[in-house]
């Protein structure tokens, strides 16, 4: 196997972890949105916990990058 053959399997290891964080975050998101906590916040607030934005912002943004680095792989 050749140095830039590994590189690609790396890579795609990487990208792969990314998705998979990004799926886990985004339903941890959704779950604490939902929590009894978040609840109580959005009724005094209006809006949800800051774990549960932040939760959602993470997922979106490992999901995306995961995405993004399949399909930039995928072009060369």
């Amino acid at each position: 196997m050749t140095a830039s053959g590994s590189g690609t399997a790396l890579n795609k290891g990487v990208f792969l972890a990314l998705l998979v964080l990004g799926i886990v975050l985004l339903v941890l998101g959704v779950i604490e949105s939902d929590s009894v906590s978040s609840s109580f916040s959005r009724l005094f607030t209006g809006e949800p916990t800051d774990k549960a934005i932040w939760l959602l912002i993470g997922g979106g943004l490992a999901l995306a990058a995961g995405l993004g680095g399949f399909a930039l792989r995928s072009k060369t």
